[in-house]
């Protein structure tokens, strides 16, 4: 059976900050909440901490336990502190980065090994499945008596900002074997002593990087002790949020129940070489657990649920990793959003909003991928009415101008100040890429739901309502007015400047869906590739093209200028090369080189985004679960 390779680096990698410190590993704990950090150790993003706790909807996180810094004291006294701070001048220290003997990601499991001389300590971080707790482990791995001191930099607020010595410090009462910190999670362990004092002007240099408040101050509330005199002996911290009397198992257990739970999770997905084994693995970070059913995490650090990118990803998390019944359950719970035939883009950061012109159909898609691999003709009966129901509003007219024209039965969009399909960024309130008017992939989308609809109808026996005429009419006005003389598709016809023919990867979607309208051409194929095709997966936008942004860089708008105008999105390797799987090709042949980044960016993991000039550095969120889904499914077909 094929397996997760571990990811490992040497001290040549590990022990400078240049490398070790853009590399970032990701522990959630299936609730929403996670653990992350970098190699190095060094905090670089107001993201990174030990304990991220998910509030009522996953995006509604707060920072608790940011670091745990260990400090060694050897037999002759000399103290070496292994944390690493960097601070608002740009000093850093400690740093004990410099005594990193390697790093590895072994089932998921992060673990670091510090060598000072003789003396040898190994550190792990494991999450409890399910719950906001997470445990750390440092093992004497060779020579000793060493003292083992744990140092607790703590917080509460919101994940998304900062806090300063401006105001008062976190409130820590002391426990018997520990503390609890602002009422909303607590630290057991070893020899606790509380301490008490602002490290002020910690620097995030990620956060500098992309325009936004790169300092901010933490509360060292305490530290843990222990005597470790020989190999073998731990020193264990546990951090947990919720029923603060509820205390999980001893860290050394956590640490063993997440790398066995991470082998079953491989396992189910029954993966046929150990590239699928690592993206089933990866994709199981995004698949949460919350107090309304099951959910999908669109990435971390910084994003909660969004459903385009939840039914974009659904067959990859779902289908493709044995979660079909999870599958079935998120569906029905999404179904109970539709409103006017339109699918809640988003309902986790307090209010609901459908502002997407493409969620529903990918809905309508992830419904009868579900239905056909797994035979769930149950669903099919129990949510037609519902789907017969969205074609109906869409064609008599929905929100945000979203209707059909019965001139040729497709779908066209737009509303002032609006960025309704997934090229969505705005800068100023106003769209980077509108793209108003009847955009290819969202026809594409139409006339595979409308299909969809039919499919469904026959399995169950039941009458497909208005897509029974809608769809042929839809299927005709598709091929009628979206190839281009030269052979590729218009990006969006009847547009405010009339028909655009953008070389965009949107098109793939036409050629690439079980229901495609067209199929696919080997030569318009070729010259996408040639045009967009990087090591990543395809550009937003072809070098050329007026307004194309090779670097996805600098601050929030300069960064959304690019988000869909060059730069690159590893999602879009699957329509790409699902569209040459339909001409008999292997995907094997046109995949993209996707192995060598998982030790690259977000360990195990594919980023959201990456420039669309060489050497295509990756952006955006380094876990992102499209990207993960899509070279999942795709590999999977």
């Amino acid at each position: 059976m094929a397996t997760v390779r571990p990811i490992a680096f040497g001290p040549q990698l590990s022990a400078r900050l240049t490398e070790g410190a853009t590399r970032e590993w990701l522990v959630p704990d299936g609730a929403g909440g996670y653990a992350m950090g970098t190699v190095s150790g060094l905090r670089t993003r107001r993201y990174h901490g030990l304990l991220v706790v998910a509030g009522r909807t996953p995006v509604a996180r707060n920072l608790a336990l940011a670091s745990l810094d260990a400090v060694v004291t050897l037999p002759s006294g000399t103290t070496v502190r292994l944390g690493v701070h960097q601070w608002a001048d740009g000093a850093i220290s400690p740093d004990g980065h410099r005594f990193l003997a390697g790093f590895t990601l072994l089932d998921g499991v992060p673990r670091w090994r510090w060598r000072i001389g003789d003396v040898v300590i190994e550190r792990e971080v494991a999450a409890v499945a399910g719950r906001p707790a997470v445990g750390v482990v440092h093992r004497l791995v060779a020579g000793g008596p060493v003292t083992l001191t744990c140092e607790a930099l703590c917080t509460w607020r919101d994940a998304h900002g900062e806090r300063t010595a401006g105001g008062p410090p976190p409130a820590v009462t002391v426990t018997a074997d520990g503390c609890v910190v602002e009422q909303a999670y607590r630290l057991s362990g070893p020899g606790f002593a509380m301490t008490g004092e602002w490290y002020r002007g910690v620097r995030y240099r990620a956060e500098a990087e992309r325009g936004l408040p790169p300092t901010e101050d933490l509360w060292y509330a305490g530290r843990f002790r222990t005597e470790l005199s020989r190999p073998g002996q731990v020193h264990e911290v546990s951090a947990w949020a919720g029923d603060l009397e509820d205390v999980p198992p001893r860290p050394a257990t956590v640490v063993t129940a997440a790398r066995a739970r991470n082998r079953d999770v491989v396992a189910a997905a029954a993966p046929a070489d150990d590239t699928r084994a690592a993206l089933a693995l990866a994709a199981d970070a995004f698949v949460v657990r919350t107090a309304t059913g099951p959910d999908v995490v669109a990435g971390y650090p910084w994003f909660g649920a969004w459903s385009r990118d939840t039914m974009i990803s659904y067959e990859g998390l779902f289908l493709a990793t044995g979660r079909a019944e999870l599958g079935r359950d998120l569906l029905r719970a999404y179904a109970g959003t539709l409103s006017r035939g339109m699918l809640a883009n988003t309902a986790d950061t307090g209010s609901v909003e459908y502002n997407t012109a493409d969620g529903t159909l990918w809905f309508l898609h992830a419904v009868g991928r579900h239905v056909t691999e797994a035979g769930d003709d149950d669903l099919a009966a129990e949510l037609l009415p519902a789907l017969r129901d969205v074609v109906n509003h869409h064609l008599a007219g929905t929100r945000y101008g979203i209707g059909t024209d019965p001139a040729d039965g497709l779908l066209r969009q737009g509303s002032a100040g609006e960025a309704l399909t997934w090229m969505d960024a705005r800068v100023g309130g106003v769209p980077v890429t509108a793209r108003a008017g009847k955009p290819v992939e969202v026809n594409a989308l139409w006339v595979n739901g409308l299909a969809t609809v039919l499919e469904l109808a026959a399995r169950t026996g039941t009458t497909p309502g208005a897509a029974e005429q809608a769809y042929p009419s839809a299927r005709e006005g598709f091929s009628r007015r979206f190839p281009t003389p030269s052979g590729l598709l218009y990006d969006v016809v009847d547009g405010p400047n009339g028909d655009d023919a953008t070389l965009r990867p949107n098109q793939l979607l036409a050629w690439s869906l079980p229901h495609a309208p067209l199929r696919p051409d080997r030569e318009a194929l070729q010259r996408i590739g040639a045009e967009l095709i990087t090591p990543l997966g395809p550009r937003s936008l072809a070098p050329g093209e007026p307004g194309y942004r090779g670097r996805h860089r600098g601050g929030p708008a300069e960064r959304d200028s690019a988000y869909h105008t060059g730069t690159v999105w590893p999602w879009l390797t699957g329509p790409y090369a699902g569209a040459w799987q339909r001409l008999g090709v292997d995907a094997g042949d046109v995949l993209t080189d996707i192995e060598a980044h998982l030790a690259e960016h977000g360990l195990g993991s594919i980023s959201e985004t990456a420039d669309g000039d060489a050497p295509h550095q990756a952006t955006g969120c380094p876990f992102q679960a499209w990207s993960v889904a899509e070279n999942l499914r795709v590999r999977t077909m």
